[in-house]
């Protein structure tokens, strides 16, 4: 995700393309400057993007289809998260391994420059982003990967960018993504202030920035676990914590989603709580994730299953714990069983959970 500046100046169609400032090129030549004549497409994407190895995929065919028309792809990692940057850099080279039939240039950048040239200034919320700089050295484009099919024969004959239909689409990317792009920039400054706040032990004003997250992004299961978790471990206030953990627990119902289902049975089981609140909590998630339609949920079902198993077992039910984590390993035989690329570590611990239930070594 990428949180732009309000303040800098806005980058939109019809912009002159900002300059090309990229540390390294990891694939193809290096490429200071975008040259007149040609067409490019220049992508934002990152290894830990979901999505991006699809848009990869997707630009690795439309270079090859448009390569005789003078448009060369360009594509740039410029938020990688690693310890140094050539750790960095090492993440981007094991994740371009998997496009064999790679046909254009790919950049690194830890400076922050395209970040801010590019990024910023033209409000994409998240990546993958594709800008097109047509000819003339002036942006043609800016959106999804998946919308550029639709606009880019008109760019290339031409008739886009003067075009009613090209106009009315930026009003609308601008008018969506820019109020996203101000909520955005406001949640990193409360993160840095529950951060900062819970560094040196001000728990109070931990939760108040918490509390101040729920109230601008109240679809935020995460602030909502936080907010528990200082209420109860930190600050002791048993009282106060049963209350916002029960009112987690009925919206996490009511939504009926697995998100905040999932987080709301961890909370009742990596707090200190009475046990009476506990199982009270725990027979009515149990109930509500066990009853979901686990082919169409988000998360796996053996990480559902072997939550609900922690609450079968802490009640005194063995044989259905043993149950649900056995159910939990043959969810793993199934399609798209990873849970994050660590299948082989889950299921080991999966396996060690079935043991200790079952009394074995």
């Amino acid at each position: 995700m990428t949180i732009v500046s309000t303040s800098a100046p806005v980058l939109q169609m019809n912009s002159l393309a900002p300059a090309l400032k990229v540390r390294d090129w990891v694939r193809g030549e290096a490429l200071a400057s975008f040259q007149p004549g040609k067409l490019y497409i220049l992508e934002f994407c990152g290894t830990w993007c979901d999505t991006c190895e699809e848009a990869m995929r997707d630009l690795i065919q439309l270079q090859e289809t448009y390569k005789d028309s003078g448009v060369e792809v360009v594509a740039v990692a410029a938020h990688e998260s690693a310890a140094s940057a050539d750790e960095a850099h090492g993440k981007l080279e094991a994740w371009l391994a998997q496009f064999p039939k790679l046909n254009f240039r790919v950049g690194f950048d830890d400076t922050g420059a395209m970040d801010t040239l590019w990024l910023k200034p033209s409000f994409p919320i998240f990546i993958p982003k594709v800008f097109v700089i047509d000819r003339d050295g002036y942006v043609a484009f800016i959106g999804k990967p998946g919308k550029l099919h639709d606009v880019l024969r008109k760019i290339l004959a031409g008739t886009w960018r003067t075009s009613a239909q090209a106009q009315a689409a930026e009003r609308v990317r601008i008018a969506e993504d820019e109020p996203k792009a101000r909520k955005e920039a406001l949640k990193r400054q409360i993160r840095a202030k529950i951060a900062a706040a819970e560094e040196i032990g001000d728990w109070k004003t931990a939760l108040a920035a918490v509390e101040e997250g729920i109230a601008l992004d109240p679809d935020n299961y995460n602030l909502r676990a936080s907010q528990v978790h200082l209420l109860l471990h930190p600050m002791c206030d048993m009282e106060t914590g049963l209350g916002v953990l029960w009112q987690f627990v009925r919206e996490a119902v009511e939504r009926v989603d697995e998100y905040w289902l999932l987080t709301a049975m961890m909370q009742i089981f990596r707090q200190s709580l009475p046990s009476a609140e506990r199982f009270a909590m725990g027979e009515v998630l149990s109930e509500h994730i066990l009853a979901l339609d686990h082919a169409q949920c988000n998360l796996p079902a053996s990480l559902l299953f072997w939550e609900v198993a922690r609450y079968y077992y802490a009640i005194g039910n063995k044989d259905r714990a043993v149950e649900l984590i056995e159910l939990a390993l043959k969810s793993l035989d199934g399609p798209d069983p990873d849970v994050e690329g660590r299948q082989e570590g889950f299921s080991a611990a999966l396996l060690q959970t079935l043991a200790d239930y079952k009394g074995e070594k």
